[in-house]
Formats: C-alpha cells, structure tokens, sequence
C-alpha cells in the first residue's frame, strides 16, 4: 500500500496533520516490507526438515544485534529497536511453525 502524494519531511511539519500523514506513509511502507519478510519465512518453513530448527536462538540473537547496530549508525535507539525486533522476531517464528506445521500435514 503506497501513498500517492509524498508527505511533508518531518523537519518541515508545522502541523499534527501532516506528522500523521508522515507516519501513516511511512507505516504503509513499514507494512510492505514486512510482507516480504514473512515471505520469507514461508520459505525457511519450507526448507527446514525438522520443526525444532525453526526456533534459533543464536540466529535470534545475530538479528538482535544486526538491528542493534544498525540502530545506532542511524542514530535511533538500539533499546527500542531491539524491543520491536524482540517482538517482530517472536511473531516470525511463531508463524514459521505454524506454516512448517502446516507444510507438514
């Protein structure tokens, strides 16, 4: 889902209305990149041959500090990102089994 009028910058936002468009835009954007993601998921649920790989904490843990650092280069907080990625992360797998037990069947 993509916007068809560009939103205002946020350092030129003068009102609540534009900051929301902003968001909205970039929640649209936010929305189909995780549509590729759990594409993405779809196809490590059809690769891996055992339901019990599908939980990898030392992977978790590698994506954890990828975001962590990338975080910081952009300079947001890597506290924030690293409790949305915590949760984004929880959910893929959560989908994962659920396709790979459904791929399964």
């Amino acid at each position: 889902m993509s916007s068809t009028v560009d939103p205002v910058k946020p350092e030129n936002c003068k009102s609540m209305v534009e900051v929301r468009a902003g968001v909205d835009a970039v929640d649209a954007q936010l929305v189909d990149l995780l549509a590729v993601r759990f594409a993405y998921m779809d196809a490590a649920a059809r690769i891996k041959t055992e339901r019990s790989a599908v939980r990898d904490e030392a992977r978790k843990q590698q994506v954890l500090n990828n975001v962590q650092r990338a975080a910081g280069a952009v300079g947001i907080s890597d506290v924030v990102i690293a409790d949305i990625w915590e949760c984004l992360v929880e959910a893929s797998i959560a989908y994962e089994l659920e396709k790979w037990d459904a791929n399964s069947a």
